[in-house]
This record gives C-alpha cells, structure tokens and sequence, in this order.
C-alpha cells in the first residue's frame, strides 16, 4: 500500500508526532484529496489537549484545508478527480436526525467535525464527505486561501449577521489572527471601523488596512474611546480575554452588539444594568457560509497574513498560533 507522510496526536495531551500512515481509500460519498495547505486554527487544542469528549486517537488535526481530488470513491459524482476543493470545520451531518429531516444540516445533532471526529489537514492525503467540499477558484491561491475556510468564514459571517449597517461605527477587539481579517472585512463592508489592541505596536498594520481609528488599550481607556464617538454599534470580539471583553460591554452604544468569535475558558463578568434599558446584547458566533466568505474575500481582495511551515514543523506552527507569536495565522504547506 502507498504510504503518506501526517501529523497526528496519539492521546489527549500528547505531542504531535510525525508518521508514515497508509494513504486512505475513500468510501461511500466521499472524496481523497491531496493535500495543498492546511491552516492552523485554535480549535486545533481540542484535539491537542483533548477537550472534547468522545475523540479518538490517534487523531491527525486540521480544519482548513485546500488541495486537489485525488480519488473519488463510489457514488461521488458531482465533482471530478483534480478539481481543487477545500475543506473546513464542518465534516458532513448525520442525514437522520431532526434538523437534517427539516434540511437545516448546519443544526445537525449528530454532525462530524473536520480534524476532530474525522482525520483533518496536517498529512499529505485526507478524506472528505463530498457534501461539505467547496470547489475553489484558480485565482484564490492555497497558502493564502486556506485561513478563509475557518477564520475568514467566522469573522466575515459575525460581521454581516450583526446589527451594524454600512456607516455604522463597529470595533474590532484584538488584531491577531482573526482580527486582521476582521478588520479587512468591516471596512469592504462599509463599517467606521475602530481597532482594539493592547500597545501600539500593531497601529501602523490597522491604519494600512483602512481602520477609521486605533485604540491602544493600555494607554488609554476604551470605553471613553468608544462612546466619544458616539458608542460602537457592534463590538466583534477576536481575542480569547473574558476580562477585557467584560469590561468593553460599556462601551456600545444604544441599541448595540457585543460578537464573541474568541472563546475564553473564563466566564464574562459585568453588571446587568449594561444590558437593561439600554437594548444592549452579546452573542456568540461561530457558523456561517464558507463559499460565501471565500467568494467575498476574492472580490473585495481580502488576503490573510500567514506565515508558512513545512509539515515536519507542525509543532512550532502550533506553538506560534497558540502563543500569539505567528503573524498572523501559521500555514502547513504540503
């Protein structure tokens, strides 16, 4: 049997180890893709650390995957060997429960999660149910395109399901690597967009990519920032900082929305009066429409900012996402 270069996690906790697997034959309605790149995501710590139940091991990580159809296996008809296809966080949905009776598959009960219930991108060869494959375009470029499949599609479905409107006053809490897309994002979409970010050192960045303004949130106080100027409509919040999301709640203007696309494990601590009256809200958001967002970034010109890894680097590309130390999101390159 042909063999095939991964990364794989061999039990919760464990350390990414690099091994020859079997490249795997594709079933049932699904395709093998070669592997292209493979984008580095924060949500690649649950199967690092194995804080999700019901994982099994060894698990290979990676939800933000582009490459080429290298096989189809029986039944797959709609597309063809060497299309190029990526894929993302959602792994394919039961087809029985009740959501996906009513056709709504994105609320499946049972669905499969791309990395975690299934083997993901960091190996040469993958397999994917052909019903979450997104043909991309010749013009999108897999390094720079793979962070769109999970990063790119969080922060662009946050921003155009929100409450703000074009001209409408939205901050972007954190310039990392959601935020740099965030920001590029709210400004195609006509938002006033304002950066949140601890120091300076990132000002220069946000106003290059058309932010209206730059608070730096050590040396000044946010919240007075934001409601001189009028109060924000949407604060998206990109950074993983309970705290510092807590204490932004005052800072919306009537009316307004606080986003939460960063988890943090703490919980959010502020007083209910921020809320009441005032027609405040806070929710999260984590879905949304890949082609969607890879069809917007393509038109409006919206490229991440990646720093590249060869596969046998893994770890140091891990460690860089989750140290904040990667400008901006870290790239498998096959």
């Amino acid at each position: 049997m042909a063999s095939m270069r991964a990364v794989h996690v061999s039990k919760a906790g464990g350390d990414f180890e690099l091994v020859q697997r079997e490249i795997p034959e594709p079933g049932a309605g699904e395709a093998l893709i070669k592997v292209e790149a493979c984008g580095v995501c924060h949500g690649d710590a649950i199967v690092k650390e194995g804080t999700f139940p019901g994982i099994r091991y060894p698990r290979i990580p990676g939800h933000e995957v582009i490459g080429s159809i290298a096989k189809l296996g029986p039944g797959t008809e709609f597309f063809k060997p060497g299309t190029r296809v990526g894929v993302g966080w959602r792994g394919g949905h039961c087809g029985s429960c009740p959501a996906c009776r009513r056709g709504d598959f994105r609320a499946c009960e049972n669905p499969l999660t791309t990395g975690i219930s299934t083997d993901g991108g960091y190996a040469e060869y993958m397999i994917a149910r052909a019903e979450v494959l997104l043909s991309i375009p010749d013009e999108l470029e897999s390094i720079a395109g793979a962070p769109l499949l999970c990063a790119g599609r969080t922060t662009f479905s946050a921003l155009r399901s929100s409450v703000a409107a074009a001209g409408d006053l939205v901050a972007i809490q954190g310039l990392g690597g959601l935020g740099h897309l965030a920001l590029q994002y709210a400004v195609k979409m006509g938002f006033k967009t304002v950066v949140l970010s601890r120091g300076k050192s990132k000002e220069n960045l946000a106003m290059r990519l058309g932010a209206y303004r730059f608070i730096d949130t050590v040396s000044s106080d946010p919240v007075k920032e934001l409601k001189g100027l009028g109060g924000a409509k949407v604060i998206l919040c990109t950074a993983p900082n309970s705290k510092a999301i807590s204490e932004l709640i005052a800072g919306l203007g009537r009316g307004g929305q606080a986003v939460i696309v960063g988890a943090a494990r703490d919980m959010l601590q502020f007083p209910a009066h921020l809320l009441i009256g005032s027609g405040r809200s806070i929710i999260g958001s984590g879905a949304g429409e890949i082609a969607d967002a890879v069809s917007f970034s393509i038109f409006a010109g919206i490229i991440p900012m990646v720093e590249v890894f060869p596969l046998e680097k893994a770890a140091e590309a891990y460690e860089k996402m989750m140290n904040a130390t990667v400008h901006f999101r870290s790239v498998i390159k096959m």
